[in-house]
């Protein structure tokens, strides 16, 4: 873990708002702990959805468990669930956000529930914030809840973290509430970005509008309100990952013939993923692999998400059409290239699928940080480590430049990373891995943790009295950047 870390400063209850929050009695999962621990230190209330729609939605907000902080979740109801979740979230902002503006679904209503539970998540909210409460919301689900809750008279310190990419500018009038999305942003006090690339892309879109002010500070102001976007790429626990792959035995448990090389793909079936490019470049491959070197198999886990949404049955569809089209073209009596399965695996499990593969391919056309990439390197053994093959499009990429970085538009050059990466030599995968090992166990899940906690305790001052172009107050620009 990292050592020298800020401390935040108390204030306040901390409220975190979530599209799920964890039922069990002690969450598990690094961002899911991550919360928990920043919870249990500063107390609160976590709010968020209760799962799947309901048919009788409760009015408020139900206590689901106490302690530390408070667990509250609240109902959507069957609109609700097609509208805000289904429609507007993730058939509208996903692909948006994911450079697929191609695939927006854009219908009526949509629009207006995304709107309707905001609101109702904002009355609620609002009913019992202190003054000097601080609010986390995370994730594109809620973008709308700051500037919602400024409505309400709130002055409270609120921050944003985006789990997934920032949008290209030139990509965001596409979006039928374009306009709208810049006073979402600017409704917070700090929005977090995985990225130095998605700071990049939020500050783009606001020199776009005549009427943005921007600092020196980094920070930026519209209608009256400034905000600070600032990267603040997510970790996991390493260690306790590095441990559980250990402790792990699911790789012992696959069958493959000696000298066979195993190549692992772990990922949400969805489109951003790139698993149809990814099998084609992993065909390139098997196309130019001599006969007499090692055989290698992908093992792609795919569990599906959002079944009820076009684009998803579209990317399963087109899946299972390329593993069968290059199993077919390569597939021997005893040797198929491809194995994929569509369910979801053990966590526990998927730590030692890690530890046990020679390879692992990352490499989605868009993601905001990619998490997958970091378990792998967590897994290895850092005396016979595998090789990470890393999309330049992962947000990853920018924290892990040891990785084999691919295109992954371009199959030939993906093929040919598989070759390397399975023919190279113990000194330069060791040399490769430790890099990337000192990476993802110092800027770790307890690092990002703390680092956004600093922020948004001590962070931007408030801009209304300061003319633009003026130094704003702001905390010590050491303490957001990496330790080390």
């Amino acid at each position: 873990m990292t050592q020298d870390m800020p401390t935040p400063a108390k204030s306040g209850r901390l409220i975190v708002i979530s599209n799920r929050i964890p039922t069990e009695a002690e969450p598990s999962g690094g961002l899911v702990v991550a919360l928990h621990e920043a919870l249990g230190q500063q107390g609160g209330v976590w709010i968020g959805s209760s799962g799947d729609a309901v048919e009788q939605p409760k009015a408020g907000l139900t206590r689901i468990a106490s302690g530390a902080y408070d667990r509250m979740s609240f109902d959507l109801s069957a609109e609700d669930y097609e509208q805000f979740y289904l429609g507007y979230a993730n058939s509208v902002l996903w692909p948006l956000f994911h450079r697929r503006a191609d695939l927006m679904d854009v219908q009526p209503g949509f629009a207006e529930g995304y709107a309707r539970v905001n609101d109702r998540l904002a009355d609620m909210i609002a009913a019992f914030t202190r003054p000097d409460d601080l609010i986390w919301v995370h994730d594109y689900h809620f973008l709308p809840l700051a500037d919602a809750l400024r409505q309400r008279g709130l002055q409270n310190r609120i921050g944003f973290f985006l789990h997934i990419p920032f949008p290209s500018a030139s990509d965001v009038p596409a979006l039928p509430q374009a306009d709208a999305l810049k006073t979402w942003v600017a409704g917070y006090d700090v929005f977090g970005l995985q990225t130095e690339g998605d700071v990049m892309r939020c500050r783009a879109l606001f020199r776009l509008d005549d009427d943005a002010e921007f600092f020196t500070s980094g920070a930026v102001r519209l209608g009256g309100r400034s905000f600070h976007p600032h990267a603040f790429p997510i970790g996991i626990d390493a260690h306790a990952f590095r441990e559980m792959a250990i402790n792990s035995t699911a790789g012992d448990t696959i069958t493959m013939a000696r000298g066979q090389k195993l190549v692992l793909g772990v990922d949400r079936l969805d489109y951003s993923k790139g698993l149809v490019h990814r099998f084609e470049g992993f065909a390139a491959y098997l196309t130019q692999r001599p006969d007499d070197a090692p055989r290698a198999t992908l093992l792609q886990i795919a569990p599906p998400s959002r079944e009820e949404v076009g684009a998803y049955q579209d990317i399963r569809q087109e899946l299972e059409s390329a593993a069968g089209s290059i199993n077919g073209d390569h597939s021997e009596l005893d040797w198929t290239p491809i194995r994929y399965i569509r369910r979801s695996v053990p966590r526990d499990d998927l730590a030692g699928l890690y530890a046990r593969a020679d390879c692992a391919m990352v490499t989605p056309l868009a993601d905001g940080m990619n998490l997958v990439a970091k378990e792998f390197v967590a897994a290895q053994d850092p005396d016979d480590p595998g090789v990470l093959i890393l999309s330049h499009f992962a947000g990853a990429a920018e924290q892990m430049p040891e990785a084999l970085l691919v295109n992954p538009y371009d199959a030939q050059e993906v093929g040919d990373a598989v070759t390397r990466a399975l023919i190279m030599p113990l000194a330069e995968r060791k040399a490769r891995h430790a890099a990337l090992w000192k990476n993802v166990s110092e800027q770790d899940i307890a690092w990002w943790s703390s680092r956004w906690m600093v922020a948004l305790t001590q962070g931007i001052a408030p801009l209304s009295d300061i003319a633009p172009g003026a130094e704003t107050p702001a905390i010590a620009r050491d303490t957001l950047e990496p330790a080390g």
